[in-house]
């Protein structure tokens, strides 16, 4: 069931600290903007240190991203975290709300970015170059032409963070696409628009269809971030 072998083994810590890493930024900066909004809830979580964020979600920061990455063969790895928040301050100021909502998917296209200038600062001071056949771990190799750790967290990096940024602007529930849409509409537009799914079930539903969507619009927007992230190239 599980794949053990060498090679996984010793590229698991590179990617659960890449996604620790993007899991706990993304809390921090909703805990961050809601409180710069009025909103103290999630104070304590406004740190990069993942130690608050593993307390209160410990078995989607710890638990599914290592059983996740090991059931898959080390293709990628997937898990989960949350910053507490004031429903009645959200109902009082949606606009805070809704930017407390965005900062997370932000923060992590701010990784993203990270990432790929690491990448690229690999190729141009340290000799790496683009990998001949990317995947979401390998889109650098070193001066030997073998991957190193250094370059396989940067794509680990750029990778992840690039597809959960996309993941959570889905507009459904719980995701934070579903909180970020009252940006754009008055106080009634928001009335509808969270009535919609007032629904108990609505966030499990809202899950299924992000989780079917987002399987469409995955690899042709990570194949669409390779043409960014390499213009000179061209990838089959």
């Amino acid at each position: 069931m599980f794949d053990l072998s060498p090679d996984i083994l010793r590229s698991l810590p590179v990617w659960f600290v890449a996604t620790l890493l993007s899991l706990t930024l993304h809390e921090a900066a909703h805990a961050l903007v809601g409180r710069w909004g009025g909103d103290d809830t999630a104070t304590d979580q406004v740190t990069l240190d993942p130690t608050p964020h593993i307390r209160r979600e410990p078995v989607g920061m710890i638990l599914v991203p290592i059983v996740s990455f090991l059931f898959n063969g080390g293709g990628w790895m997937i898990g989960w975290a949350s910053a507490p928040y004031d429903p009645f301050w959200a109902q009082r100021h949606p606009k805070k709300a809704a930017l407390m909502a965005a900062a997370g998917p932000i923060s992590n296209f701010l990784l993203a970015a990270i990432g790929a200038g690491l990448l690229h600062l690999g190729i141009a001071a340290w000799g790496w170059s683009p990998a001949v056949a990317p995947t979401l771990d390998l889109l650098a190799v070193g001066a030997d032409g073998e991957p190193n750790v250094f370059a396989t967290f940067a794509s680990i990096l750029f990778s992840v963070n690039l597809l959960l940024g996309l993941f959570n602007l889905l507009p459904v529930p719980p995701l934070d696409g579903h909180a970020v849409v009252p940006i754009v509409l008055n106080e009634r537009q928001t009335q509808r628009w969270f009535g919609l799914f007032a629904d108990r079930m609505a966030g499990l539903i809202g899950l299924v269809v992000a989780w079917i969507v987002f399987s469409k619009l995955a690899w042709p927007a990570w194949a669409l971030s390779l043409k960014l992230l390499y213009p000179s190239l061209t990838y089959g």
